[in-house]
């Protein structure tokens, strides 16, 4: 029997630029091997950019969710997400206490974490080479994930948003926004390749999906709506990382 009640909207939200989306941008920038970061990914902080964009956000939520705030708010683990949504929901007014769900991190890079696509092919070229035989959507470097193994935890999130209603608003990383609309859209590996081609989803911005009442089917509504940031006179950044593998 069909669920009316399944919510009929999903906001899928990406952090604000993070000082490790700063540093890869400075290493591809300057032609080096590595990116320095202090941090391992699960602790990579927001940038003081990206905490203006977490404000600005906020103001977006506020505007668009004040008759109908969402009643679950889904977040990444991984601080940068956690901060994100944190800063926005205080910007909104809003109450919601988040669910942290390690199954929205980040994809997992393995050996390639931390080189920038200059530095995987000096240092790994092997690893290089087997990307791309393999493709981006199946590699999975040593130690790290595909973006298959992503849908893997997608689908399992979907699963457990179904039994809640009203919007549902999830804070979590730029490949892990791409992976929602491959599965809710129900695309191919080759059609996911070419949309990713020509679309990135910018810090801090608003992808929506949607679906009418009773219904599976998802559309796209919204993809990487960053208009809020412009509005508050706040840089928009897209810091695209999972075309060289350097997602942070």
């Amino acid at each position: 029997m069909t669920d009316h009640t399944a919510p009929t909207e999903l906001w899928l939200v990406r952090h604000g630029e993070s000082v490790a989306n700063v540093a890869a941008a400075a290493a591809e920038r300057a032609g080096h091997d590595r990116i320095v970061v202090d941090f391992r990914d699960a602790d990579v902080p927001l940038s003081a950019l990206g905490e203006q964009q977490a404000e600005a956000l906020g103001t977006w939520l506020a505007e668009h969710s004040a008759a109908n705030p969402p009643p679950a708010v889904w977040v990444s683990p991984y601080l940068r997400a956690r901060q994100t949504v944190s800063i926005a929901l205080d910007r909104a007014g809003q109450s919601a206490t988040p669910r942290v769900d390690e199954r929205l991190r980040d994809r997992e890079l393995g050996i390639l974490d931390l080189l920038t696509s200059r530095g995987v092919d000096a240092l790994l070229p092997d690893e290089a080479a087997r990307r791309r035989w393999l493709g981006k959507f199946y590699y999975r470097p040593p130690g790290g994930e595909s973006w298959a193994d992503v849908a893997l935890r997608v689908r399992s999130v979907l699963h457990d948003i179904d039994s809640a209603r009203g919007p549902i608003l999830i804070a979590a990383h730029d490949a892990v926004v791409m992976v929602f609309i491959y599965v809710c859209l129900g695309l191919t590996e080759a059609d996911l390749a070419e949309f990713a081609l020509t679309h990135t989803v910018s810090n801090a911005s608003v992808t929506k999906l949607v679906r009418a009442p009773g219904s599976t089917e998802w559309m796209l509504d919204l993809f990487s709506h960053d208009e809020h940031l412009e509005a508050s006179g706040v840089t928009v950044t897209e810091h695209s990382g999972d075309t060289h593998d350097d997602v942070h």
